[in-house]
């Protein structure tokens, strides 16, 4: 039996006017974190939440660097990239009690990717039973919490993260 993640809701996203410029590259240059859902900033890469997730606490994490596939980053940016995906799964499951995630990058138009030229990687937290009727029936996505709210939990364990690194 074959599983379907139904995600109708990301056609706003999909159907939205896209800011001037990369949001990887400009986010991370602002002066305000938390308006910029930017958790953590590493050497290469950092973790932000996703404007438009999938599920509540859908994270990405981008190298600085915009290029647009694993093959032009380095080894350095890669292993920080895997650093970040590690952690924020261990916060998320003690955070919000994550039974699973997907993680991954949609590279090219044809791998799916909303955002082609910079390549990001997805970290989606999971729980047994967390698809519904909701989206697919009613065109309507049931987040558990706000998006600043979940920041706010999320934000002091990425800080410790960064402090013990």
């Amino acid at each position: 039996m074959m599983d379907r993640l139904w995600a109708p809701w990301r056609m706003e996203y999909v159907r939205s006017s896209k800011e001037d410029g990369c949001i990887f590259c400009t986010k991370p240059k602002g002066d305000d974190d938390r308006e910029s859902l930017i958790l953590a900033k590493g050497h290469q890469s950092f973790v932000l939440m996703n404007l438009y997730p999938y599920n509540n606490a859908h994270l990405m994490i981008a190298p600085y660097d915009h290029v647009d596939t694993t093959s032009t980053l380095d080894q350095e940016t890669l292993n920080e990239i895997m650093w970040f995906a590690d952690g924020a799964m261990a916060i998320m499951k003690e955070k919000i009690n994550a039974e699973g995630f997907n993680f991954g990058s949609n590279i090219g138009v044809a791998g799916g990717a909303g955002i082609v030229d910079h390549i990001h990687f997805h970290v989606v937290p999971r729980w047994n039973g967390d698809t519904n009727f909701m989206p697919v029936i009613g065109k309507t996505k049931v987040q558990l919490q706000g998006l600043q709210e979940t920041y706010d939990e999320l934000k002091p364990p990425f800080d410790l993260l960064m402090k013990n690194r």
